[in-house]
């Protein structure tokens, strides 16, 4: 029966997806739409060819089918996301790369929204999704909730990646950070996400541990409340219901501050909370040792979720946003300082008896330096938030070195680590196929992220210092294209940074490849045992 309800809705929506594409306004939302049809068309024969067959019992083994899955989305969008981000700090840097016969697909402007958003909802999403539906089935003893729910999560994820990909490329965006996809990816993310939400608690419901451990309080606290940030800042009515374009329901300094509220908060707990949660489970594990301070990481979690909510004015600071609620952004990020060291020293001190694992294993000197990075980012981010700093940093190349310390040194190695902890374990195999594979992905990528940021700050205070600069007379002294010249040789150092880390991932992506293909088997239990 449900095969069959499954069926007609594939179909509907198949349907209805080559109606809307023979109708379309414009060519973003016609691609958008035979996407869709072609996705559910393919959903619909795959349906159709399995639909009566004898489902085995797997109630007493983990789900670990759309894990696996969720590790190679990881990789291959990361390599993806990382390979455009290499791209634009070269088109940057070399103008002449803005080839005429890209003009208007592939240009800079159109090729920087796909960089953030493969990099952060693509690579980082599927992270996030694949380590949630780990950890929650091993600290709960209990197979995923919801049967076949992973599989609509996974897909529908991959879904909204590529709607949101060939959307801006082909110049449907709303142009809001971090909230770029138009109003019917929206719509499939509010979906996806609910459904997530579903099959995360629903296996909190049944689990056979009684105690919730804590790295699944920094998950659900993240699920929650992106949800909440989504639907409010992305409430908008479409033009039409057959175009990409729309109208959002705030203006000006209202929309502005809803914006960064999402904003920072996207940063605070898709790439916070959430990557916290990876590090409070898969760091004790790689490491062989309990948590330093169990307590410390409960009151990690409730400092973090009640400050972060508060930062996100701090981006609009000298706008007109009232400076009362500027500064009251500014305030709650300083404090923010505190809690994030101390979940930073959790983290590193989580290595007591077990130091000489820096020298003998990669993997966990690479989650103790995306740790260390997690600690210079939160120190950083509450530094630029005070106002005689921002006045200097903001919308200078200083931020954009601050995201990427934190994106590629905090969110990126700890992900590196996760994937070479989990993909030996979920293809049953002994062991990794090259741990010196690793140590070279670890300096490429260490030595990558290094040159990025440190050129980045370096060219955002000069930035920051030539704007300002003025003349006996109050006239200003630079004009915006000598800041543009000015900035070539760490421009062309970024890059080489960029491509640095790029390589890494590639070198990872091989050395995965041949564990899964090269490496001996294991036999392994996967059936729901006593939490772990």
């Amino acid at each position: 029966m449900w095969d069959y309800l499954k069926l007609a809705g594939l179909g509907l929506v198949a349907v209805l997806a080559a109606i809307a594409a023979n109708y379309a306004h414009d060519l973003a939302y016609q691609v958008n739409a035979i996407t869709v049809m072609l996705a559910a068309g393919i959903a619909f024969l795959w349906v159709v060819r399995t639909a009566g067959d004898p489902k085995p019992d797997q109630s007493h083994e983990y789900f670990d089918s759309v894990i696996r899955a969720g590790a190679i989305a990881t990789a291959f969008w990361g390599v993806v996301g990382f390979l455009v981000g290499v791209v634009i700090a070269s088109q940057l840097a070399f103008p002449q790369l803005n080839f005429e016969f890209l003009q208007g697909y592939g240009n800079f402007g159109r090729l920087r929204p796909l960089h953030t958003s493969a990099v952060i909802f693509a690579f980082g999403g599927n992270a996030l999704i694949m380590s949630s539906f780990y950890i929650v089935q091993r600290t709960s003893a209990a197979r995923l909730f919801g049967g076949s729910l992973g599989w609509f999560v996974f897909w529908g994820w991959q879904l909204m990646i590529v709607l949101a990909a060939t959307g801006y490329v082909l110049g449907a965006t709303q142009g809001k950070e971090y909230a770029e996809p138009v109003w019917y990816v929206d719509i499939l993310i509010t979906v996806v996400w609910v459904a997530f939400l579903v099959a995360f608690m629903g296996t909190l419901f049944r689990r056979k541990e009684p105690h919730i451990y804590v790295a699944n309080w920094f998950l659900l606290g993240m699920i929650l409340t992106v949800a909440m940030l989504h639907l409010v800042n992305n409430a908008a009515i479409p033009v039409s219901i057959f175009g990409s374009t729309q109208v959002q329901l705030y203006s000006g300094v209202q929309d502005a501050m809803v914006q960064w509220w999402y904003g920072h908060n996207a940063v605070g707990f898709f790439l916070t909370a959430g990557f916290l949660g990876m590090m409070y489970y898969f760091v004790p594990k790689q490491a062989e040792r309990p948590v330093f301070s169990y307590k410390l990481s409960i009151i990690h979690f409730w400092a973090l979720i009640f400050l972060y909510i508060w930062a996100g004015p701090h981006h609009l600071h000298y706008t007109a946003l009232p400076d009362w609620a500027a500064t009251l952004g500014m305030v709650f990020s300083v404090i923010l300082w505190m809690p994030s060291w101390g979940g930073m020293i959790n983290g590193l001190m989580t290595l007591s008896g077990a130091w000489d694992k820096l020298r003998t294993d990669p993997i966990i000197r690479m989650m103790v330096v995306s740790i260390g990075f997690y600690g210079m980012s939160t120190f950083e981010g509450p530094m630029m938030s005070i106002k005689a700093v921002n006045s200097l940093s903001h919308y200078t190349d200083w931020t954009i070195g601050h995201v990427h310390s934190g994106a590629l040194g905090w969110n990126g190695m700890i992900t590196f680590g996760v994937l070479y902890y989990l993909v030996p374990r979920l293809w049953n195999r002994e062991r990794l196929y090259s741990l010196k594979l690793v140590s070279w992905h670890f300096w490429l990528a260490t030595i990558g992220i290094v040159l990025y940021a440190s050129s980045m700050w370096v060219t955002g205070i000069m930035e920051g210092l030539m704007w300002r600069e003025v003349d006996a007379n109050g006239f200003l002294v630079n004009a915006f294209a000598d800041t543009v010249a000015a900035k070539f040789p760490m421009y062309v150092v970024r890059a080489l940074g960029g491509g640095l880390f790029l390589a890494g991932a590639l070198i990872m992506c091989w050395n995965l490849w041949m564990t899964v293909r090269a490496q001996p088997a294991r036999v392994t239990q996967n059936s729901v045992v006593p939490a772990e």
